[in-house]
């Protein structure tokens, strides 16, 4: 099951279409979906987590907290959406398309891809890739 929250004025487009999509990523690895939460949020609310429990003084896009158990793919994604916008100005693209980045990117640290060394960013990237090419043939 995959729910959406919301701490903040923004709402996806369509759930229902984003829950398939997410879903087919994780089978297409050879998971299974588990419970997954998206909290859509600010910059501030996203801060404090990072503080909290990162111990990091810095903005972030993404913090997700891993439940996967096996391959039943679980965990809570925060997503600030300022961030978000900022990126997608800063890297030249759609606000939409570095969203569902950012929405892909924690699911793949489900599936045990990191994202630390080089050649780990460029394996992060390619299967973002491949799932944003799925998504846009939904």
């Amino acid at each position: 099951m995959i729910a959406f929250n919301y701490e903040t004025e923004f709402q996806l487009n369509n759930e229902e279409n984003t829950s398939k999509w997410i879903q087919e990523c994780i089978e297409k690895e050879g998971f299974e979906l588990g419970e997954i939460n998206y909290i859509f949020c600010d910059d501030a609310y996203l801060h404090k987590l990072n503080i909290e429990f990162l111990q990091h003084d810095t903005l972030t896009d993404i913090i997700s907290f891993d439940y996967t158990l096996g391959k039943l793919v679980g965990g809570d994604i925060f997503i600030s959406i300022e961030r978000v916008n900022d990126n997608a100005n800063e890297f030249g693209t759609s606000f939409e398309d570095e969203l569902h980045r950012v929405i892909i990117h924690g699911i793949l640290h489900y599936m045990k891809y990191k994202d630390k060394t080089e050649k780990e960013k460029q394996m992060m990237r390619s299967k973002e890739n491949e799932c944003l090419e799925i998504l846009d043939k939904t």
